[in-house]
């Protein structure tokens, strides 16, 4: 493949995405990294899983939006790829399918690895789990009925990035739920949801300019503001609870990720004008992204 066509497909793959698509198994894994039996090789597969799903859903976001014509000059973010001639529409559907065989794949190798033969029961389910997760991953922007378009992308994206991704990683690794990856699943979950609303609230007028009825264009420019508040400071409210019955030095950790999510939330009040939240998109995602490491490294340290 050419360097030019590499990077195309780097540009459409939307790498600074990334990250915040392994927060929660990150944060997961981090509730059992003290166990005996706490596996690395299952924690490897759960992050290259996790990236390849977040891939399929960038590219099927870019074809859905660049074929609805929801990409055009009046959109705030990036350009895309689809959208800038970069790629054609045949190209991109290819490109969706096959990192949708090679996330499918990863998945199924992840399945095996934590299962084996010892419980069909467990397989099937996150083996349907998986290709929920795929469908999602493509529905929320491909298709006549994108849930999307319809206001329901909070409700996916805090189920997938959030419950599924953390309480996911955990039964993963230790075969159990735990409160406490049920409270660490809502936080992720609230902060991930955070990020897509940052950028709803970025695109607000232009998503409803082309039909696209994200949560943002339902609930106002206020009603955006006010739901932001509830998201970030319910996360850092929880975050808080939880780090009372955990020791001394998970309380500093997780307190360093706390603060920049308090200032972006400043941030949020003062703005007047779409067009600068699309830094503060930045900072939500690395925020969260980094508090999972913190409490990565805390639970190692035990």
């Amino acid at each position: 493949m050419p360097f030019k066509t590499t990077k195309i497909w780097i540009r459409a793959a939307r790498l600074r995405t990334l990250p915040l698509s392994i927060s929660g198994v990150i944060v997961g894994n981090a509730l059992c990294v003290q166990q005996a039996n706490f596996s690395w090789l299952l924690f490897v597969l759960m992050l290259l899983t996790a990236v390849t799903f977040q891939i399929v859903s960038n590219l099927a976001n870019d074809y859905g939006d660049g074929v609805k014509g929801t990409d055009n000059a009046g959109r705030i973010g990036p350009e895309r790829v689809l959208q800038s001639g970069l790629l054609s529409r045949q190209a991109l559907k290819k490109g969706i399918v096959g990192v949708a065989l090679v996330s499918f794949l990863l998945a199924l190798i992840l399945i095996t690895a934590a299962f084996g033969s010892n419980s069909w029961m467990y397989f099937l389910i996150f083996l349907g789990l998986a290709i929920f997760s795929i469908w999602a991953a493509i529905s929320y922007t491909v298709g006549d009925k994108a849930y999307g378009y319809r206001g329901l992308g909070d409700v996916f994206v805090f189920v997938f990035f959030g419950l599924v991704s953390v309480m996911g990683a955990y039964f993963l690794q230790l075969k159990e739920f735990s409160l406490a990856a049920v409270a660490m699943a809502v936080v992720v979950g609230l902060l991930s949801v955070a990020v897509l609303n940052l950028n709803n609230m970025r695109d607000r007028e232009s998503d409803a300019a082309v039909g696209k009825r994200t949560l943002a264009v339902l609930l106002g420019a206020l009603g955006a503001k006010y739901y932001h508040y509830f998201l970030i400071g319910g996360a850092v409210v929880i975050l808080i609870v939880f780090s009372v019955q955990q020791t001394v030095s998970f309380s500093w950790l997780v307190g360093l990720g706390v603060f920049p999510l308090l200032f972006h939330l400043l941030s949020v009040i003062k703005n007047n004008d779409p067009k600068t939240l699309d830094p503060e998109l930045k900072k939500v995602a690395l925020a969260t992204f980094a508090l999972s490491l913190l409490i990565f490294i805390s639970f190692s340290l035990g």
